[in-house]
């Protein structure tokens, strides 16, 4: 795994990713990607250390398919996506991080290490905003509309493509680590082992690219407004998913109360606690993702 200071040098970047293509982090978009990655890339992605010290994964760009041809309806159809390389959030966003852009904490489950919950999709799209303040970004979001600018080099939520195709890291089972529900223990904390409650961020095994938490603790946030027919219409590059101006936004992942099923790779599920703190779920947190820099060879923004 490499682990790179960003924003940095032209010459460490070019290190980093060459770093990666040895570990096997190509963009992913041969045959295998396109059906789900079964045999793309499993190595750990780099990782990239932010301004403030944070630390976030240069996912690779590539092809996968998006869905679940046995699930339920909203998962259907199984679709083509490309998505564009992005930095994303190693962990779900900690308490303590959202204490550090002095912003009130909503979490029922206090700890400075666990990761907020009980937050609205304002909540999170506010802190991704102090964030990106923060470190000298551009911020994303219009805190007057909550349009997000795709363009800015600050944080904001993922699409629900960016979502899967991250938790996925390059796999087409039906968990990040394979078909078989038994071995989820080792990866989330879910209705079968957290003892209802969060538990600390980071404290399971991750995915092949390094990411953690992507199988329960809480479920997370994405960007898109939540249709459940949108598949059926969604374009294959880079989608952002339906207009948002609707009463829903994505959860994706499970969480500390989730079956197993509800844990996997391609579930969906909306949620309504768009502005309203008082209705949020204490099994929702988010994870921040950024485009990725374009001085970085072989990486469109």
């Amino acid at each position: 795994m490499t682990h790179t200071v960003w924003p940095t040098t032209r010459h460490v970047w070019l290190a980093g990713l060459a770093l990666a293509v040895a570990a096997g982090c190509g963009r992913g978009d041969g045959p295998a990607a396109a059906r789900g990655g079964a045999r793309g890339p499993r190595a750990a992605a780099p990782v990239i250390a932010t301004a403030a010290g944070e630390e976030m994964v240069l996912v690779p760009g590539g092809v996968f398919e998006m869905g679940n041809r046995t699930g339920p309806a909203e998962e259907t159809p199984v679709h083509r996506v490309q998505v564009a390389p992005f930095l994303m959030d190693r962990r779900e966003v900690t308490q303590a991080q959202f204490a550090r852009v002095e912003l009130p904490d909503p979490s029922h489950f206090k700890n400075p290490n666990h990761p907020v919950d009980q937050a609205n999709w304002t909540d999170a799209a506010r802190y991704c905003n102090e964030r990106s303040r923060a470190e000298g970004l551009q911020p994303c979001y219009d805190e007057a509309t909550w349009t997000c600018d795709p363009a800015a080099d600050g944080y904001r939520l993922p699409t629900e493509a960016e979502w899967e195709y991250a938790c996925r890291a390059g796999t087409g089972a039906r968990y990040s680590f394979g078909d078989d529900a038994r071995g989820l223990a080792a990866y989330a904390w879910f209705a079968g082992n957290a003892a209802g409650a969060t538990h600390p961020v980071g404290r399971k095994q991750p995915n092949p690219w390094g990411l953690y938490d992507m199988h329960g603790n809480v479920a997370e946030w994405c960007q898109d407004g939540f249709d459940k027919s949108y598949y059926g219409a969604s374009p294959s590059d880079n989608p952002r998913g339906p207009d948002p101006a609707g009463a829903e936004r994505v959860v994706r992942g499970g969480s500390w109360r989730s079956e197993a099923d509800r844990c996997r790779s391609a579930s969906r599920a909306g949620d309504r606690s768009v502005l309203d703190t008082c209705i949020a779920s204490d099994a929702l947190g988010f994870r921040c993702v950024r485009r990725a820099p374009a001085a970085a060879p072989g990486v469109q923004p």
